[in-house]
């Protein structure tokens, strides 16, 4: 313990001395292990501050020089080769030390009207903006890459399922699309995301922005931001666009978990639906026999680990408004929770492209089941003038003798039914010397399936030409923005350089 003076004034102003140790092993670790991700974001956001200062008459011309000079060689410095160090604080104040140990009190107009966060703020959704335009791209091209494959097998027979079990005639194809569609919804909500992020926190203040800056739009245009975040304590502190970023990311994974789920039971010898390629795949260093789809494993680890992101980061921002703790964790997790989305995308882009569809054995597993069951009880219900209850509970008679009896759905007769009708109801339906060929058929069960969303091929294609098509809007969507982002830090970096040069000038004369 030790002695403390709690007269007011000791708890105003900056602490007299260093932090403690405990403190630099903790949170200034932490948060210097977020600075490679922030560090070209920084610079940039430094350079628009010197500009929009010197802009308006606020940072002398040679100081203001000098900075940008200073900040341009920060930004072709490696982010491991830049002096972070956390014994000095958070990565701010390691760059703040660094640039007044080369230029003196001339690094302190980066202060002017800006606290730190302001610039952290701003790294931030520079980062994130081509993270999130990226995996839109990646996005993109796997509804693209399914909608391919499910074009390719629309006519790949197979028997749906429910809870694993056979549910109706279908093919692979428009089960594939089922999941092409939830791809590409959440790439629209990356796209309202990335609208989110890519505005500008600049020239907000603390809370209530600064006399310096009576105008924002030069920052947000310098950074090739579309716009500025209108109210400024709304700028520095709220967190929920992040969470939809998160939740969007999760989402996107999470279709994909669902997918390789299934694909992993079918890559199994007990269905042998599917193999995933060798690329894809890991054998075992014990057993011989095995293969095992190492991939799919991946991509459910992924899922659960962005889900548990989430989680995390809405706990931890659930505190009092203006606390640091809502974006302190922000700044490492989002980033990280968006790069194992990206290459969790790529991952499932992958392996479907390379999936090997075994259509015989898809084939062979409608044929020997049941699957058709629910379009005889139609059939029946609607021939023999029968409540649809009623004709449900003969045909699932009629599919329990069947089955005990090893016998098919496609080997159901008339006569077989009336059985179970009498057996039912007391009386048969009259559907023995009945022709039930094409009634019992898989494939023109699923080539009725004519109607919006169903299972018939010309259907399923024209579905699938429908997911491309956006796809492939949504693939240049993203590569524009990533060109625009670009561009606006390229030309800002041109015009930092036209600034610096009155230092070297300086220098020379």
């Amino acid at each position: 313990m030790t002695d403390l003076d709690l007269s007011p004034g000791h708890r105003l102003g900056a602490p007299l001395n260093g932090p403690a140790q405990e403190l630099i092993d903790s949170g200034f670790h932490l948060e210097n292990a977020d600075a490679p991700l922030l560090h070209a974001g920084l610079n940039l956001a430094d350079l628009a501050h010197v500009l929009d200062l010197r802009g308006r008459g606020v940072i002398p011309a040679q100081p203001a020089a000098r900075l940008a000079a200073l900040l341009l060689e920060a930004h072709g410095t490696a982010p491991e080769d830049f002096p972070y160090d956390p014994s000095f604080g958070e990565p701010y104040n390691s760059r703040e030390r660094h640039f007044t140990q080369q230029i003196g009190d001339d690094a302190g107009w980066l202060h002017a009207g800006r606290p730190r966060r302001e610039a952290v703020r701003i790294s931030l959704r520079l980062h994130l903006r081509r993270q999130i335009a990226a995996l839109i791209g990646d996005a993109a091209a796997l509804a693209d890459t399914l909608a391919v494959t499910a074009a390719a097998h629309s006519r790949t027979w197979m028997p749906d399922q429910t809870y694993l079990q056979h549910a109706q005639p279908s093919t692979f194809g428009h089960y594939l699309l089922s999941f092409a569609y939830p791809v590409l919804r959440d790439a629209r909500r990356l796209v309202e995301a990335l609208d989110w992020t890519n505005t500008s926190p600049g020239g907000a203040g603390c809370v209530n922005g600064s006399r310096l800056l009576d105008d924002r739009g030069p920052v947000a245009r310098m950074l090739g931001f579309d716009g500025v975040i209108e109210h400024t304590r709304d700028a520095m502190w709220q967190i929920d666009g992040l969470v939809d970023v998160l939740a969007a990311a999760a989402s996107l994974v999470g279709t994909q978990s669902k997918l390789a789920e299934d694909l992993e039971i079918w890559a199994s010898s007990e269905f042998d639906y599917v193999t995933v390629a060798d690329g894809f795949s890991r054998s075992s260093v014990l057993m011989p026999q095995k293969r095992n789809p190492y991939a799919l494993s991946i991509v459910r680890g992924a899922s659960g680990t962005l889900i548990g992101r989430l989680t995390g980061f809405l706990a931890v921002s659930k505190s009092p408004s203006a606390r640091s703790d809502n974006l302190i964790y922000a700044y490492g997790e989002v980033p990280r929770a968006l790069d194992l989305a990206l290459r969790t995308t790529r991952l499932s882009d992958g392996v479907v492209r390379t999936l090997s569809i075994n259509s015989s054995r898809m084939w062979t597993a409608l044929e020997s089941g049941f699957s058709q069951a629910t379009d005889l009880a139609e059939y029946v219900m609607q021939t023999c003038d029968l409540d649809y209850r009623t004709a449900y509970q003969v045909v699932g008679v009629a599919v329990r003798r069947a089955s005990t009896g090893g016998l098919r759905g496609i080997d159901i007769d008339g006569a077989m039914l009336d059985a179970a009708a009498q057996e039912h109801a007391g009386r048969p339906i009259g559907l023995t010397g009945r022709d039930l060929t094409e009634v019992l058929d898989p494939r023109h069960i699923v080539e009725t399936r004519t109607a919006a969303g169903g299972a018939a091929p010309p259907v399923v294609e024209q579905m699938a030409a429908s997911c491309r098509r956006e796809a492939q809007e949504l693939a240049a969507l993203a590569a524009g923005r990533l060109e625009g982002f670009a561009r606006s830090e390229q030309e800002l970096l041109v015009t930092a350089g036209r600034l610096a040069d009155g230092a070297a000038n300086e220098e020379d004369s």
